[in-house]
């Protein structure tokens, strides 16, 4: 239980690295805010949307009697904007890293160059790290959208649909939420997508005590805007952690602000 209370730490330590570095809270900012435009959109489509796709892809219940057609329909509705936010969720870090790539990778850089020693350097051109990075993505959602198929189908089953399956939801979400996360300063490291999953999975508990409460937080679209230059710091004194690195004291450098 530790590990759980060190992951929450790492996010915490890295709100407060950026709260005492305002510049690169500020440079930050600029990506989360670019998808979360992009992002509020495609919600606000789907919510004015979802019923009419549950309508067309129910015409079975048009002949059955009140009020079990209207429950059928609504349950429906929720569970296909639910869907919908998990999915966005998810990927909105990954969009959001991948537009922002270079913005977060000197924000990470600076995070290391605080914490002492030498700096590590992929070697690669930045088309090839956008190349990575977008292609691992892809690999992370494909596995997301298989977990948010089972979990959207056990949605339907009584009592644990409604109370095991949110929690696994969460689970899962915080857990690529940290992958993505940590990938900025993994992948810096030359560890691919393989590696990296091995590193999450033996330190599961940390990894989740990172993820799942910034994954919470992440529900409110301009809170997850805020947070994402400290996810990244904390992000990467978690990757730190992984890699057996550790950090310098608590993660904030030496607390001058940037301005």
């Amino acid at each position: 239980m530790r590990d759980l209370g060190a992951g929450f730490g790492y996010l915490v330590k890295g709100q407060r690295w950026v709260a005492g570095h305002g510049r690169w809270f500020g440079f930050g900012l600029l990506p989360g805010l670019i998808t979360l435009v992009l992002y509020a959109g495609a919600l606000i489509g789907l919510a004015y949307g979802a019923d009419d796709l549950v309508d067309r892809a129910t015409p079975f219940a048009d002949d059955w009697s009140s009020p079990w057609n209207g429950l059928l329909r609504t349950t429906l509705t929720v569970l296909v904007f639910a869907l919908g936010l998990f999915l966005a969720v998810i990927t909105f870090t990954a969009v959001t890293l991948l537009v922002g790539q270079p913005f977060y990778e000197a924000l990470s850089e600076e995070v290391e160059r605080a914490e002492g020693g030498e700096v590590p350097e992929s070697g690669l051109p930045l088309w090839r790290e956008l190349w990575i990075s977008a292609r691992d993505s892809v690999r992370v959602l494909a596995r997301v959208a298989l977990y948010s198929v089972l979990l959207f189908a056990f949605g339907f089953v009584p009592v644990a649909g409604q109370t095991v399956v949110p929690v696994i939801g969460f689970c899962v979400t915080g857990y690529f939420l940290a992958e993505e996360l940590t990938a900025v300063a993994l992948q810096r490291r030359g560890l691919v997508l393989k590696d990296r999953l091995v590193l999450l999975r033996g330190r599961r508990l940390l990894t989740l005590g990172f993820g799942v409460p910034l994954g919470l937080a992440f529900l409110v679209p301009f809170v997850a805007v805020l947070l994402m230059p400290g996810a990244v710091a904390g992000a990467t004194l978690l990757a730190r952690d992984l890699v057996g690195e550790g950090t310098a004291g608590d993660g904030s450098g030496d607390g001058k602000d940037d301005d």
